[in-house]
């Protein structure tokens, strides 16, 4: 069972018919535009964190998910190094997250320039997966248009070594099926999901964070069978 960012309306129908799991809602294209920003990111300052020997970063425009906010691409060189701790500011409370820039310096720097842009902030996670909905245990965030069908404008490249596994705690990039097609949709696992090493694994939440989302998981999801029964809304993103 693979986990998927979707793409547009066809293709999310087209992996419903192959039994795969599109993480994403599944909306229709129809012709979203770039929404407006947030309260731009105004808690990262991103000049104080620790940085390295820059690594070269594919950040290619992405033919295949629209824009959903106006935001500009990360620096083509990922400076930032080891951990970065990031507080998630949601509906939920406070998520406590620990990014891995020495993992993931693509997948991290682009996060990160995103979020002092303000591109997360007041966005919703749009979709819930549970052993009972799915087989899974994730709750997807990332897309500012709510319908799982928007990026940045732009990929990030995979950064895998085939060992990835993905615990209670693991927070990893969604994609469409595809090599290199990460975005901006990312997953938190709230209970250890089997999944092939196919997913960015780019930092951790914290336990108390893994107890906030399994209690919104217990809740079940709404009506259309994507959202959470209980709405969240990531508020912004702060250095923690």
């Amino acid at each position: 069972m693979l986990l998927r960012r979707s793409r547009l309306s066809a293709a999310a129908s087209a992996l419903a018919l192959t039994g795969l799991l599109a993480l994403g809602g599944c909306g229709d294209d129809d012709g979203t535009t770039a929404t407006d920003g947030g309260s731009g990111g105004s808690d990262l300052d991103l000049s104080s964190l620790p940085t390295g020997a820059p690594v070269a970063c594919d950040y290619a425009d992405d033919d295949n998910l629209p824009a959903a906010r106006d935001v500009e691409k990360p620096p083509a060189e990922a400076a930032y190094t080891g951990e970065i701790p990031i507080v998630l500011s949601t509906t939920l409370g406070a998520l406590d997250l620990t990014l891995d820039a020495t993992k993931a310096p693509c997948t991290v720097g682009s996060f990160l320039s995103l979020a002092s842009q303000g591109y997360y902030d007041d966005t919703p996670c749009h979709r819930l997966v549970t052993p009972q909905s799915g087989g899974l245990s994730v709750l997807q965030c990332g897309d500012p248009s709510g319908k799982g069908t928007g990026g940045p404008g732009y990929t990030v490249p995979d950064e895998l070594d085939g060992s990835e596994t993905y615990p209670a705690g693991t927070l990893a990039m969604a994609n469409i099926g595809q090599p290199d097609t990460n975005g901006s949709q990312f997953f938190m696992v709230y209970a250890a999901t089997q999944l092939p090493p196919e997913y960015t694994v780019f930092g951790t939440l914290d336990q108390a964070g893994i107890d906030k989302v399994a209690a919104l998981a217990e809740k079940g999801v709404a009506a259309d069978g994507v959202a959470p029964a209980e709405a969240v809304d990531i508020e912004r993103v702060s250095l923690g």
